[in-house]
């Protein structure tokens, strides 16, 4: 198993990928997600692998295939009057391959991206977690990560 930056290789892996992103969503809150769908198509991910500001990780088994992804985003603030100047590494995406789970994926691709943000001189690593993905909010309290914020909602 190894942990690398996404090629454009990568790309029907990766669409296979979100597409379990998706439905995982959609089954916790089919009145927010569609499903089944991807966020990006083959293209947009082509210019994402291209943005040295959106870094895409893959961890690939012995055999080259792709059983995980990690998307991230660059972010900053900067000149905010109430905030201090940070540079935030944001997980937008984290997905093992359902067959691929228990095979520590996950963790080898959380820790090539904690390596990626310190190597970069990064304040932090965030991410966001729905409520109704209690295996992942798991996940993420075993890498180590707190609730920094909590979004609260009301349905009308």
């Amino acid at each position: 198993m190894q942990t690398r930056r996404a090629v454009k290789d990568d790309i029907p892996r990766i669409l296979e990928l979100l597409l379990q992103v998706d439905m995982v969503h959609h089954k916790g809150r089919p009145d927010i997600f569609k499903g089944p769908a991807t966020k990006y198509n083959a293209t947009q991910l082509e210019e994402i692998l291209e943005d040295d500001s959106l870094p895409v990780f893959v961890c690939v088994d012995d055999e080259g295939r792709v059983m995980g992804h990690a998307f991230c985003i660059h972010e900053q603030i900067k000149d905010h009057p109430v905030m201090t100047d940070i540079r935030t590494l944001y997980i937008d995406d984290i997905c093992v391959d359902e067959a691929c789970r228990g095979r520590k994926v996950g963790k080898a691709l959380y820790e090539c991206v904690l390596e990626y943000a310190k190597a970069g001189g990064f304040y932090n690593v965030t991410l966001n977690v729905w409520s109704c993905n209690p295996g992942a909010m798991k996940f993420y309290e075993t890498m180590g990560l707190v609730p920094q914020k909590i979004g609260m909602e009301k349905i009308l």
